[in-house]
């Protein structure tokens, strides 16, 4: 316990899922954690749950350089330095061919998934502290085709050269950029995903989706958020530039 003492995090996309289990840990933990999402009902429930001046929320569209700009001066107003950024926003878009794609839908899932990870790495490592890490949320589909959900895909690849780029460019200052690259995962997003595949019976996507999966099954998002600590913490201090499988086994063939 207390791996996290003392130091300060930004988790964007922060008010539910993923993003919500790795500030319960982080807190466990002993950090001080500022959740960022555009969701202001789920930050509110957020602020409720926890119940500790350790959390602070600030509403914020990540695609928005202005906006981004801002949840990066309150933090630091707040609590005087940044250590640990879990740059976790995110969102599924649709699932269509290519050629049924539409371009609104995917304008923006390129702007909230890949924009809003280069804003938040343009303007949050520059104030990091040295020696802090970086965790970018990137996907299975990050390092794999998945048909009908190309921007999806195509966004959560990009990541993966943003982050080898900015592990090089800030390793002078020891500070670590990894991705991560979650499988399905039993959340809201991925109810999402299975209605939008087959409106007319959502758990047959489901079963579809976790006979891929050889453990058989969905994870927990706190089963993610570990992982997300472990790259926090300092015993990950001498990995960096690196991708990091939270599948079930799900590419492993």
């Amino acid at each position: 316990m207390n791996s996290l003492k003392g130091k300060v995090a930004i988790i964007t996309g922060g008010a539910n899922g993923i993003g919500l289990a790795t500030a319960k840990l982080f807190l466990e933990e002993g950090a001080n954690v500022a959740l960022v999402d555009i969701d202001i009902k789920g930050l509110k429930k957020a602020e409720k749950y926890f119940n500790t001046s350790k959390l602070l929320t600030f509403k914020a569209d990540v695609s928005k350089c202005s906006e981004v700009k801002k949840y990066v001066s309150y933090v630091l107003d707040a609590f005087g330095k940044i250590d640990i950024f879990f740059n976790n926003a995110g969102i599924e878009g649709t699932s269509r061919p290519i050629s049924e794609y539409p371009e609104e839908i995917f304008d923006r899932v390129m702007a909230i998934n890949l924009k809003g990870v280069w804003l938040g790495c343009q303007e949050v490592i520059p104030k990091m502290n040295d020696g802090g890490s970086v965790i970018i949320t990137s996907s299975v589909a990050g390092l794999k085709g998945f048909e009908g959900l190309a921007p999806y895909v195509a966004s959560k690849h990009a990541v993966v050269g943003i982050m080898r780029s900015a592990a090089l460019e800030f390793a002078s200052r020891k500070i670590r950029v990894n991705t991560i690259h979650p499988g399905p995962v039993n959340n809201e997003m991925m109810r999402r995903i299975e209605k939008d595949i087959s409106p007319e019976n959502p758990n047959q996507a489901k079963s579809g989706f976790e006979s891929a999966v050889p453990f058989g099954r969905y994870a927990e998002s706190k089963e993610i958020a570990q992982t997300v600590l472990f790259l926090a913490s300092e015993q990950s201090k001498f990995i960096t530039g690196c991708t990091h499988l939270i599948d079930g086994g799900m590419l492993a063939g």
